[in-house]
């Protein structure tokens, strides 16, 4: 595996892959199973997998977790290695930036829902580093997970306005056995958070019940995963919303592929998931 810290590098060794099917794999680091299978579906659908570590600062808020997020950087390597990727871009922050920067990539009309609603500039951050990712790696196809389902529809929005010639391909959640979500976040919970956390995919799997019991009505749904949660009283509420998949606007009845999301605080720690109903 080519381990590589700078932009130069990175350029360097993606160009050495020029002529093959590169993909690319953006993660923040402290790998689970959840980024391994987005690092499996690369090298399935590609001649030649790139992942990306790093801890992007600008996506996250004043009072959040940028000075506690892992950084197993040795493990994850190994973990890579394993996987038989081809290129690791493990940038530092003064590589990536600029201390004079003054230009971002914004998703309007995007970036201020969901996530984007509760976590202010948070998108800006992603897009932005996205962009830069894309722009040094070239890659043909980019993989993300559906767990970050609003990242997902910004991303598309961004890539498609502004041309770039990027494919974006969504894997599956990855669950653990007992059906949370998997998160690089779910090693802040303490034993007895790890529990309270499964009402998250309990409230999920309440809507989708209903559903498929023939509930169409997207507030009726919503308020009966409220009451699941409610039922925890260890965890806070950040929002449970039923949306358009791509424009992450409220819907009313639902009659064409519908996301309904989910992020709540289980102790200090905010989790999100989702699950996609189908009619």
């Amino acid at each position: 595996m080519n381990i590589c810290a700078t932009i130069l590098e990175a350029r360097a060794a993606c160009r050495n892959a020029r002529g093959k099917r590169l993909g690319l794999v953006p993660t923040m680091g402290a790998l689970h199973e959840g980024h391994l299978s987005l690092v499996r579906a690369a090298k399935a659908q590609c001649d030649a997998v790139a992942v990306s570590i790093f801890v992007n600062p600008t996506q996250f808020g004043p009072t959040e977790d940028l000075a506690k997020y892992p950084r197993p950087l040795e493990r994850d390597c190994e973990l890579l290695e394993n996987e038989g990727v081809d290129i690791l871009f493990a940038p530092s922050v003064d590589e990536m930036y600029l201390k004079t920067e003054a230009t971002w990539v914004m998703a309007e009309g995007l970036s201020d829902k969901l996530d984007g609603r509760s976590r202010p500039g948070h998108f800006r951050g992603v897009t932005t580093v996205v962009a830069k990712l894309f722009h040094v790696i070239e890659p043909d196809v980019a993989f993300f997970g559906q767990k970050d389902a609003a990242q997902v529809a910004v991303i598309r929005r961004f890539v498609r306005d502004l041309n770039f010639p990027v494919e974006i391909a969504v894997c599956p959640i990855i669950r653990e056995p007992d059906g949370l979500a998997m998160s690089s976040r779910n090693a802040y919970l303490t034993p007895e958070d790890r529990q309270c956390a499964l009402v998250l995919n309990r409230s999920l799997q309440r809507v989708e019940k209903e559903f498929r019991a023939g509930e169409r009505n997207a507030a009726k749904l919503a308020a009966g995963a409220k009451q699941v949660i409610a039922q925890q009283p260890q965890v806070r509420l950040d929002y449970f919303e039923i949306v358009d998949p791509d424009t992450l606007e409220p819907v009313e009845q639902i009659s064409q592929p519908t996301l309904a999301a989910v992020a709540a605080y289980v102790g200090t720690t905010r989790l999100i998931d989702n699950v996609v109903l189908i009619p």
